[in-house]
């Protein structure tokens, strides 16, 4: 029998903010445990939460990026669990009444070549909610600790339709909910620092059945390959299982990505397990269009969007736009040096092939880099003008990359500039590179444009390699033409 994977995903991502979200204890990575606490984080009698309003309006945000509609009212529910990182015993989060409802993630799977375009997708959203982090739980070999300091973090949990049928779909989801959560500056998705986390309930069916299958929780995904490759993982589990004569149990498993092997935690709890019910310290908060318009106008164009316009403005080919558009930083570079230079895929070739190799290799970040938009626009135009060859060019922007020099200083200072060339003697010597070689003659005549690079190198090796190659090109062609 062939089986189908239905996959949804619960996407939790921790919102950028100076506070936390009921309180005005500073949140933050990297700080000495439990030192952002205080009476309303650790629920102390007589504390009470007031919501952090920077944080709805990044939720907005993220709801209106991802087509989301705004609720006109959202409240405030409680969740009842008890572990050791819920120092309340109750998380504040919301139950039926979410502020974002609906929506869609555009996603492309692989093409089937890396140069190639892949298929273009929205995976549907159910929700994204608001809710309170809780702590985290630091294991050791006979016992363990909590940390309270994230406790109290604002996060939204961005939740699926069960609507993906393989691991790479998910991968490529969470991918792009990554880039819009960066793109909109909400957050800064660092999975290492818990910024970013996923749970994936998987279940299997026969193709052609529309009923869904059992489903079961995957939790410690912590990488987005993990959550590819857990998902894969449990997949191949679920059929072993049906294949065996055996039955799926609804469960929550632990994932080890080191391993690749997953084991049961517990039975997967339901809604009514966790007893919600409203938070009676908390207003329900109504959002009014004014309010949606404001962050409307701070909502930037995402990747895809831009990807698209980039091939149809700049007519750049899809391996450049692939290359740019991920980073919102270096997409606004390209533009600049694009719009500076009038040349946007010499531009964009540049970036791809010499500034990123150099940004990589110096281990900095795009910031930091001396290469300004207008250093690589005065670079492209003097290649452009044949005043630079392109191996000077290649000199030239290593040396500007490491001194932050305009590239005309360095061409002059450098003697790096091409030789003007006398015209009667770049004739000559394209009359004379096209008698030496008839071959390449007859099969330019019989149409083939590319032979024309077989009468070049001569012309080049007789200039010492420093005539204009678009003036040898021309001379050749309109000598060519009249042979």
């Amino acid at each position: 029998m062939t089986y189908e994977a239905v996959i949804g995903l619960e996407v939790h991502v921790q919102i950028k903010t100076r506070s936390k979200v009921f309180t005005r204890v500073g949140a933050g990575y990297g700080h000495e445990p439990n030192t952002l606490t205080d009476p309303v984080v650790l629920g102390l009698p007589g504390a009470l939460p007031v919501m952090n309003k920077a944080a709805l309006d990044a939720i907005i945000k993220a709801g209106l990026l991802l087509g989301c509609e705004i609720a006109p009212v959202c409240k405030w529910d409680r969740k009842q669990y008890f572990y050791p990182d819920s120092p309340k015993n109750y998380q504040i989060s919301q139950y039926d009444q979410p502020i974002c409802v609906g929506g869609a993630v555009e996603i492309e799977l692989p093409g089937a070549a890396r140069n190639i375009m892949g298929e273009h997708k929205k995976i549907p959203l159910t929700r994204i909610h608001l809710e309170e982090d809780v702590g985290k739980l630091n294991h050791g070999a006979t016992d363990s600790l909590v940390d309270y300091n994230r406790a109290g973090t604002p996060l939204m949990e961005i939740v699926s339709d069960p609507a993906m049928h393989s691991a790479e779909e998910a991968y490529a989801y969470l991918t792009s909910i990554r880039a819009t959560m960066i793109y909109g500056g909400i957050s800064d998705c660092d999975m290492e620092k818990g910024q970013l986390r996923c749970d994936a309930n998987i279940s299997i069916r026969p193709v052609g059945q529309t009923k869904l299958g059992t489903k079961v929780e995957l939790k410690n995904l912590n990488s987005i390959s993990f959550v590819r490759d857990g998902i894969e993982h449990e997949i191949k589990r679920q059929i072993a299982v049906l294949e065996r004569g055996g039955v799926i149990v609804q469960e929550t498993r632990d994932y080890d990505g080191m391993a690749g092997t997953s084991q049961s935690l517990r039975s997967k709890e339901e809604a009514h397990d966790y007893r919600y019910f409203p938070d009676p310290d908390l207003l329900p908060v109504e959002v009014d269009a004014a309010w949606k318009s404001r962050i409307q106008a701070e909502c930037p164009e995402l990747p895809f969007a831009k990807q698209r316009r980039f091939q149809a403005d700049y007519a750049l080919p899809y391996t450049l736009t692939s290359v740019l558009v991920w980073d919102r930083a270096l997409a606004d570079y390209f533009e600049a040096a694009a719009k500076l230079s009038g040349k946007p895929q010499a531009v964009g070739n540049w970036i791809a092939n010499d500034l990123l190799r150099e940004i990589g290799n110096a281990k900095i970040e795009l910031a930091a880099t001396k290469v300004s938009p207008a250093h690589l626009a005065a670079l492209v135009q003097l290649v452009e003008s044949g005043a630079v060859l392109t191996n000077a060019a290649k000199e030239i922007f290593t040396e500007m990359f490491a001194a932050g020099e305009m590239p005309e200083a360095i061409a002059e200072k450098r003697g790096l500039k091409a030789a003007p060339t006398d015209s009667n003697e770049l004739e000559q010597w394209c009359r004379d590179s096209i008698a030496a070689n008839a071959k390449a003659l007859a099969e330019f005549k019989a149409g083939k444009d590319s032979a024309i690079n077989a009468f070049k190198g001569p012309v080049m090796k007789a200039a010492k390699g420093k005539a204009n190659p678009k003036l040898v090109d021309e001379t050749l062609r309109r000598l060519l033409a009249s042979s």
